[in-house]
């Protein structure tokens, strides 16, 4: 029993530390190797097509139209496009306001969800890039221009943004018992800058990302998530996608671990029948670098709750036959799940946790909803319509 015990637990925390450490320490060691390319200094601005698809969203719209017709870029360059999702509220009728200022307002008669009104809306679109944001995002004035300067490098198909996770209130800080979404999102913005310099990322931010017109005409099934099939459609057409550190985009904090729960959720749920649908791009004898940094950035991160389970199971097998390092790591995940209840049930609005239960009740939900994912996604419930995230 002592001996399937430590291969359980030496496996999972194999796994879940190259996920998490090892993968950023390999890109580095390839980055020290590899030339970057660099784009042309000579820069005339293309035509945009800015699209931002929205369901019921009249308490954000107004002010989201408004910041994307204030960012720097020269308007005569720009067409913006509201994708309304069939909405109920005063929606519509807030864009239609926004029509003297150039702004469009394409209605579907029925929900579908984002990516099929992101479908729909592509013959509509005049550009020779599409950017695509959130209604619920907040974009810095000059972003719009450093994500296209990306463009600049003819190697390059999608260039994302970078998130930056705030509280509700606009700050960097401490925001109910929500604090360790901040450290995951600035951990992931690093990962994606190595993987920039180490020839291109596997996933775009859904919040503000821009891809040629050409790559953004294919078809994603509406049950898919778009913003990560929009790399891997670009290397199937022999571009490449990078992360742009100028193009900050500032992301609310959900107010509530429930709320981030139901958002991985389904996001992971999307992103592995995304990943299905391309499985192809796995094969690194065909795709090459950019197959093993799917594997290792998606495919095994994703594995990480399995092996979660298998730890504990190693862990409870260890303390049984009482080995001290089984009782150990068994008390440290029962304090991590009682870190994670505690969290679950604090209100919105409510003081924050102390960090030292923030970012393991954050952790270990997001194992939980790995679990979840994988499950929804083996049984096939794919969800393409949903109700869409309010970050206030």
């Amino acid at each position: 029993m002592n001996t399937i015990a430590v291969v359980l637990v030496v496996g999972s925390v194999a796994v879940g530390t190259f996920a998490y450490i090892g993968y950023p320490i390999v890109l580095w060691l390839v980055t020290r190797f590899t030339r970057q390319s660099r784009g042309s200094d000579d820069r005339a601005w293309p035509l945009l097509s800015i699209t931002v698809p929205a369901y019921n969203e009249e308490r954000t719209i107004a002010q989201t139209l408004q910041r994307v017709l204030d960012l720097d870029y020269p308007a005569d360059r720009r067409q913006i496009v509201v994708v309304s999702d069939a909405s109920t509220d005063r929606t519509d009728d807030i864009v239609r306001e926004f029509a003297s200022r150039g702004v469009e307002l394409l209605r579907q008669p029925e929900r579908r969800g984002k990516t099929a009104a992101e479908n729909a809306a592509r013959h509509h679109l005049r550009g020779e890039i599409v950017v695509n944001t959130d209604a619920s995002v907040q974009i810095e004035r000059p972003a719009l221009k450093a994500l296209i300067a990306a463009f600049d490098d003819p190697t390059v198909g999608v260039a994302s943004g970078r998130d930056v996770s705030v509280s509700r209130d606009g700050g960097r800080g401490a925001d109910g018992a929500n604090e360790g979404e901040a450290g995951y999102v600035g951990y992931e913005m690093w990962v994606r800058d190595l993987e920039t310099r180490a020839g291109g990322i596997v996933g775009a931010s859904g919040c503000f990302y821009a891809s040629r017109i050409p790559l953004h005409m294919e078809i994603v099934p509406e049950a898919l998530s778009r913003d990560f099939a929009a790399p891997l459609i670009a290397r199937e057409h022999g571009f490449r996608t990078v992360s742009v550190p100028g193009a900050v985009c500032f992301v609310p904090r959900q107010a509530s671990l429930r709320q981030e729960y139901r958002r991985k959720v389904r996001t992971m749920t999307r992103g592995l029948e995304t990943l299905f649908y391309k499985r192809h791009l796995l094969n690194p004898f065909r795709y090459g670098r950019f197959a093993l940094m799917l594997w290792a950035h998606k495919l095994i991160r994703w594995l990480v709750p399995w092996m979660a389970v298998a730890g504990t199971i190693g862990l409870l097998l260890g303390a049984v036959s009482g080995a001290w390092w089984g009782s150990v790591g068994l008390a440290l995940a029962v304090a991590a799940l009682l870190a994670a209840v505690v969290a679950w049930r604090r209100p919105e609005g409510g003081r924050p946790l102390p960090r030292i239960l923030a970012l393991p009740a954050y952790l270990m939900w997001g194992l939980i909803a790995g679990l979840h994912a994988w499950l929804n996604a083996m049984r096939g419930e794919l969800n393409p319509v949903w109700e869409p995230t309010r970050r206030g």
